[in-house]
């Protein structure tokens, strides 16, 4: 009998949560990514297709990694606007630890993977450690730090751009495993692993907490200095991977890689519900807004309109988002 209880008290439970998540804007946000898509099914016969929609995905891999450590950032209240360097130095900074290899030099492939990700989670650390411990805001430390990252990566590769790598290192963003893009399936890793961090974890409580009020959080015994500098070393190696999957898809390390990627990211971490004021998000979220830029983006393309006007739809996206986000916070007072 109490097994029975119990059962049907775990089953209201899961139904209320699932109804607490499209209430809390996840629901419209998918209706609008499905009333998008058919809109662009029917404008364009071929957007609706498994390569265009294969192709959306490969798209937005690279956004969509750097979005899963940006999310956690942004719900501790903070930005990062260093992301976009962070990718273009992590991907240069391996470019040349490789140089010269050949495509079945393992060794150099397996140390270019592990330079890329030391050299975002150190960055990374650096901005946490200036944030948490300095107390610096935030938007000032990530500025000087996307100026310097990028100015650091024009300096290693002389403003040149560096070709051919192992194929250890290239695997993940150029080849196929059971017939789906390496890019996609680092993505939807990354995804999992952000979302189970966040809802499942005792760091992914604390890092809510430290959003909604640092100084209650504090007062719980949150150490919350620990929670930002690691918040912020977990989107330096986010971009990290990011800059892996670029570099590795192009096969060749650009200076000017993922130049305003930083746009992207926050659009998409906005877009899917990710309060800027901190305090709320989920990584499922900010998944379904980087899809539907990314759809945006496609279709864009597809129904052959000029490219310059994308970025213009895509401040407005999120000015709309944002927008939103005030209209609730204030209803919610």
């Amino acid at each position: 009998m109490t097994s029975t209880t119990a059962s049907a008290n775990d089953s209201e439970t899961l139904q209320q949560r699932v109804l607490r998540q499209l209430r809390s804007g996840l629901g419209p946000l998918i209706a609008a990514l499905v009333l998008i898509c058919i809109a662009l099914s029917v404008a364009s016969p071929e957007f609706l297709t498994t390569s265009t929609l294969t192709s959306v995905m490969v798209q937005v891999s690279v956004v969509g990694i750097a979005a899963v450590g940006g999310t956690f950032v942004i719900i501790t209240s903070g930005i990062d606007l260093s992301v976009g360097s962070l990718v273009a130095l992590s991907g240069m900074v391996a470019a040349t630890v490789m140089a010269g290899a050949s495509p079945g030099a393992v060794g150099l492939g397996i140390a270019g993977l592990a330079i890329a990700l030391v050299t975002g989670a150190a960055v990374g650390a650096l901005n946490g450690f200036a944030i948490a411990w300095l107390r610096l805001v935030p938007f000032i430390v990530t500025l000087a730090m996307m100026a310097m990252g990028r100015g650091l990566t024009l300096a290693i590769s002389d403003g040149q751009t560096k070709f051919d790598f192992p194929s250890v290192f290239t695997s993940f963003g150029a080849k196929t495993l059971a017939g789906l893009p390496m890019p996609m399936l680092v993505m939807l890793v990354v995804f999992v692993s952000g979302h189970v961090l966040l809802r499942k974890t005792a760091f992914g409580h604390q890092v809510f907490a430290v959003g909604g009020n640092k100084e209650a959080a504090r007062l719980a015994g949150i150490p919350v200095n620990r929670v930002i500098f690691l918040t912020y070393t977990f989107a330096g190696l986010t971009a990290a991977i990011a800059g892996i999957v670029l570099a590795g898809r192009l096969n060749s390390a650009l200076p000017s890689a993922a130049n305003g990627l930083e746009l992207q990211v926050i659009a998409g971490i906005v877009i899917g519900g990710t309060s800027l004021s901190g305090g709320r998000g989920s990584i499922v979220g900010t998944f379904i807004g980087v899809v539907l830029i990314g759809v945006i983006n496609v279709g864009l393309s597809l129904l052959g309109v000029n490219p310059f006007w994308t970025q213009f739809i895509q401040g407005g996206v999120i000015l709309a988002a944002v927008l939103l986000d005030a209209l609730s916070q204030r209803r919610k007072r």
